[in-house]
This record gives C-alpha cells, structure tokens and sequence, in this order.
C-alpha cells in the first residue's frame, strides 16, 4: 500500500470520525460538573446519540457543531449529573399525584392548611381531599400538627384524610362518616381512637404496624385509568423539575405486578417516561410471598427493558424491599421498636434461596440493627450453600446498623441504600433513645469500608419525595427542624452527598458504569442549576430546583429562559386536581 493511499486512507477515517462525532446537543458557558473526581469542572459538553460525546472548553466542544445541532448557552450555570434516588416509590406515586395535596416543603401550617381548605371548596361530592404523608411538624414555623378541631373546622363537609410519617392519619368526621367507622372498627397493631362516649375521634394510631394507615388510604378514591396517565405524566415532570432523572422503584404495599404497572408500563412503550426508571418487585400477600416470587420469575426478568428511547428506561430489577412480611420492621420512631416474629428466619431463606438460584438481585427493608442481625445470618446460610457470587443484594435504610454488621454486608457484595428518614423523624428519635453520638444512618462508616451507598428519599408516604432536602440533610446533618443530629466528622461533603445520589444510587440498579458522571460515555442526563451547589448558602439547599433538565441527551424540563424548551404536557386532569392548583412539592 503507496504512501498516498494510506494518506486518503487516513483522511477518510478522520472525516468519518467528525461526522461520527458530531453533536446533537452542546452546553456551553456552564460550570459543568463532571463528577469524575472533586472539583473537576468544565467549560462545556456535547451530547450524540443520548450519551456525552465530549467536554472541554467551549472552544474545543463547538468544533463538533453541525447545521441540526442545538446550542444552549447556560449563562455560567452549574450543571450537575441528574439527580438518581436509590430508594422511592414513584411508580405508586405517579398513580395518585393528581388526587393528593402535597405539603411538602410547605413553611407553615397556615398555609397547609389553607390549602386543604382551598382544596376542599372545589372537590367534588363523593371524592375525598387528601394529604398523603412527606411532611413533618417540624417544617412547620409552629412546630405542631394540626388538631382535629381545626381539620374538622376548615373541611366540615368532603372526608378528609391525612397521613403523618407512617405513625399515624387524621380523619374529618365526614370521612369516619364516609367509611362507617365506630366503636367496633378494630386493626391488628394499629389503634382508632375513641372519645369518652365511644366514638371514633378521627386519629389513627399504628403500633407500630402502619396497616390501619395503609387500610384506610386504600378505601378512599382512586383516580381512573386515564387521569392515571395524566398523572404519571405529570409527576414525572415534577421529578424533573427537582433536577432527577433517574429513579429506583421499591415498589409498595397495594403495588402489585403487573396489574399497577400498567399505566408506567403503557407510557414507557411510548417513550414518555422521563425518568429512567428501575423497579423491584415487591410481595404482597404476608405468608405468601414465596408464590408471588415464583410466579413472578416466569413473567418477568432482570434487566427487562420497556421504554421505547431510553436504555434502562423502565427496567425489571429485581425482589424487594419487602421480601418477607416477617421480615419488616416498621420505621414508627413513636413506637418502640418491633420484635420480628420467630417464623421470619424460615420464611426469608426460602424466599432468598429462590432469588439466588435464579440471579435476581434484592433488596431488603431493614430499619434497626437487631433485624439486620437475623436477615444477615439467613443470607450468610444462604451462601453457604447457594453462593452469592457477585448478585447484587441492598440493605435498605440501615439506620441502626452496626459497624460488624456493615463490614459482613461488605464480605457478601453488599451495599447500603439510605434515606433522609431521619430528616423528618429526628426529634421523634431523639425523644425515644434519647441523644445520639453515632450517625443515623452510619454513612462515614460505610464510606470509610468501601461499601456501595446510594442516597435517597423514601418519598413519597414516609418522606417527601423532594431530593434536595435529603442532600442538604447529607451536608449537614440537620433535621427539617434545625435539630442537629450528626457530630462535624460525620458530616458530608457537597461533593460526597452529590456522589452518593448519583453515581451512588446508580449502583443500585448495576448502572454505576454508564450513569452518574459527566464524562464521556456516559448517558447524557443532566441538570442545571440556578445556582451554585457547591458554593451557596447551605440553608437554601433544600429549596434547589432545575432550570433546564436533560434525558438521554433530550430536553425534558425547561424554566425561566429556558421554559420554551420544555415539551408540552396536556392539561393535569381531573379539572379539580390540586396538581393544577398547587403544583407538587412546594419549594416557593
């Protein structure tokens, strides 16, 4: 071959790498960061094909413009990897947006409960008015719920219901009306409280087992399959709007397989989910979830995909959090802490047993050490005999966990999903333990031996599903009552707690090699701020937001300058939703 031809040769495949190169999408003027190591920022990036093609300068990046590419300049904004929860339940949630007042975020109880009466006036008869948990007293300027009194004084006339944590609810007498309850309404583990004539007040209390919560919910109003849509539609968006893109689904009680994921599953074959989404199965029937887990085994499978666009847009994960029903141990810090029952051992090894032998990774609800304790030693017997052999297995919560503890999840291939439970339930912590020196969760531990972590929420019942209060709860250590919990070495950096729900989180679902950086390579899903996490006030991190939100290299979220970017979504339906009224999570 002549010197000549090599040098075409050579020009053809230069030519044919630019081409190849060439972006579909550049950010420039950002304060981008990459996340490949702590303070490593750039100029600008370009996206091809739903993956990061390049970053640099502006300069170096725009020489991969071409005719169709769009351009966005972000004004010296901070761009961030989209923010990826390691443990929430948005496919449930998606289902019932719409029909829920959300006080998330709310400053003041006034002001919730303005708007539970500003709901009420135009709820439709027969249809309930619901706030269904993320929310704390503590958020509150008055620091304490509101009394049944002044529930029942500001909606006399549509049934109310109102989730606290997962400790207790609040019925209006037109909702004990509506569901009939009296003297003779009875729940295992949960209490209707009664008044000196017998009569239900309108308080239910679980002790500790939050199905009087779960039970009563679930005899209120659903919204109709099309609304479902809307509604799923639209809560994602919200996510969005915070700055996720991506999301690893806990499933729920009352979220059964397929049935209730219909809708998720309909709008991902059409491409318009807008959070990658990866889902565990989670069982259903208490006695019975060696059936579920056998039969879901034939329907479905790990690493199952259903979004049209996105890789592991809407994916079959795996088993959990709830594997067995024995096995739960209610996070209700204003009980004390359950004892598992004696059965739980047998039932969980059958259950794991099954999992292991057919490669499913799961995951395992686990608040207190003691419980940890016994689910560790059924999946130590497990591996004896049927090894785990590198499937990916998460302790969620972890909240008492012991450094031995830590250490053996560790030697089994482990990791650690936790939450900003803590954030809302801190003083109820501190009032029944008493004053901790030990981190709840113990994070700087887990960090410190490697484990994988990943950060999240626990929204949307127990928690609020709003990401940045759990990273500002990371960096500080502080309870959305001011209350500080953690001692300063515990305390994370802005670029540990970042890390953690990112590329942390991603580890969750076996993604941490394609998602959580911005480098090349990698999927092209990202958020830019309107202002600088790394160096604003830390109190004003809780009230962080997207002003421009990217999936798999498309716009998905726009504000501000950027809203003309931002896909159209129809109208929120039902016309009385309180979505169309108050949006979601409230941090305005």
């Amino acid at each position: 071959m002549n010197k000549l031809t090599l040098a075409l040769l050579a020009a053809g495949m230069l030519a044919a790498s630019t081409v190849q190169a060439q972006a579909d999408l550049i950010i420039t003027n950002g304060k981008i960061a990459t996340m490949a190591s702590e303070g490593e920022f750039v100029q600008a990036l370009a996206v091809k094909d739903g993956k990061i093609a390049a970053t640099g300068s502006n300069e170096s990046v725009l020489r991969l413009k071409q005719k169709d590419t769009r351009v966005v300049d972000v004004g010296g904004r901070t761009v961030i990897p989209g923010l990826n929860d390691s443990h929430t339940h948005v496919i449930r949630a998606g289902l019932n947006a719409n029909m829920e007042v959300r006080w998330d975020g709310v400053r003041s109880l006034k002001r919730a409960m303005d708007m539970l009466r500003e709901q009420a006036a135009r709820t439709p008869d027969r249809q309930w008015v619901k706030v269904v948990g993320g929310w704390s007293e503590h958020q509150f300027d008055e620091k304490r719920l509101p009394t049944l009194a002044e529930i029942n004084a500001a909606v006399p006339d549509k049934p109310v219901f109102i989730l606290y944590l997962y400790g207790k609810a609040f019925l209006n007498q037109k909702g004990v009306e509506t569901l009939g309850y009296n003297k003779d309404t009875k729940y295992l583990d949960g209490e209707l409280e009664l008044d000196s004539a017998g009569k239900p007040t309108g308080l239910l209390l679980a002790k500790p087992n939050a199905m009087i919560l779960y039970s009563t919910l679930a005899k209120t109003n659903k919204l109709d399959r099309a609304d479902q849509l809307n509604s799923t539609l639209h809560f994602y968006r919200d996510l969005n709007r915070l700055g996720m893109t991506s999301a690893v689904d806990a499933g729920g009680g009352g979220q059964a397989y397929p049935d209730d994921y219909g809708v998720t599953i309909e709008l991902a074959k059409q491409g318009k989910l807008t959070v990658r989404t990866a889902y565990y199965l989670f069982a259903q029937k208490a006695g019975k979830e060696l059936e579920d887990y056998e039969r879901w085994i034939k329907m479905t499978k790990p690493g199952r995909n259903e979004h049209m666009f996105y890789a592991n847009g809407f994916t079959t994960e795996g088993a959990g959090e709830n594997l067995v029903s024995s096995a739960a141990d209610f996070e209700n810090f204003l009980e004390p802490r359950p004892e598992l029952p004696h059965h739980m051992e047998d039932e969980l090894e059958r259950v794991v047993t099954l999992l292991v032998k057919n490669r499913w990774p799961f995951r395992i609800h686990a608040t207190y050490g003691e419980s940890i304790e016994r689910d560790l030693a059924v999946i130590e017997k497990v591996n004896r005999t049927t090894p785990l052999a590198g499937l990916r297995w998460i302790v969620d919560h972890a909240e008492t966990v012991t450094d031995d503890q830590l250490k053996r999840i560790k030697v089994l291939g482990g990791g650690v999903a936790v939450q900003n439970r803590l954030y809302f339930q801190g003083e109820a912590y501190w009032k029944r333990y008493g004053a901790q020196t030990r981190q709840l969760p113990p994070i700087r531990k887990m960090l410190d031996l490697g484990l994988p972590v990943g950060l999240g929420t626990d929204g949307t019942r127990v928690s609020s599903y709003g990401p940045w209060p759990s990273i500002y709860w990371a960096v500080t250590g502080k309870t959305a009552g001011g209350l500080s919990t953690w001692q300063a070495q515990d305390v994370l950096s802005r670029h540990e707690a970042l890390q953690l729900m990112t590329r942390g989180s991603a580890w969750m679902s076996g993604e941490e090699d394609v998602k959580g950086r911005l480098t090349v390579g990698q999927y092209a899903d990202f958020a830019v701020l309107p202002q600088d996490y790394f160096t604003m006030e830390v109190a004003k991190i809780k009230d962080l937001e997207s002003v421009l939100t990217v999936v798999n290299g498309q716009v998905v979220y726009g504000a501000g300058q950027f809203e003309k970017l931002s896909p159209a979504l129809p109208a929120v339906s039902p016309a009385w939703s309180p979505v169309r009224y108050f949006g979601g999570y409230q941090n305005h």
